[in-house]
């Protein structure tokens, strides 16, 4: 999805709302994790996921017509965490396998509810 398309999807489903504003409101959100991200802050949205910035160092790479060793000098790069609730919802339910809630947890009667 484009960020056009993001914001044709949001008019259509608020259709109270002018496109000028869903586009203003789509570009100021982008702009402020961009700002977050550029002073080195986190930006978390709950449920959705967390964007952090992570350092490379220098290393040294390769050119890889030449093979000449090549200095590379280090850099920020931007980073997304997914939330467990979208990682959920693009998995098609709750996580499989090990952690708090296998299979056994699902089994477990729910606390302060009678058994008939």
């Amino acid at each position: 999805m484009t960020k056009s398309e993001l914001i044709a999807l949001l008019v259509a489903e608020n259709p109270h709302l002018r496109q000028q504003d869903v586009e203003a409101i789509v570009a100021t959100i982008f702009e402020g994790i961009t700002a977050a991200l550029s002073r080195g802050d986190r930006v978390e949205l709950r449920g959705f996921g967390a964007f952090s910035v992570k350092r490379r160092d220098p290393r040294q790479g390769r050119n890889p017509r030449t093979g000449e060793a090549v200095a590379v000098s280090g850099k920020a790069v931007p980073f997304f965490k997914p939330g467990k609730e979208l990682r959920e919802t693009v998995n098609g339910g709750p996580p499989q396998g090990g952690g708090k809630g296998g299979p056994k947890a699902a089994a477990r009667k729910p606390v302060g509810q009678a058994v008939r």
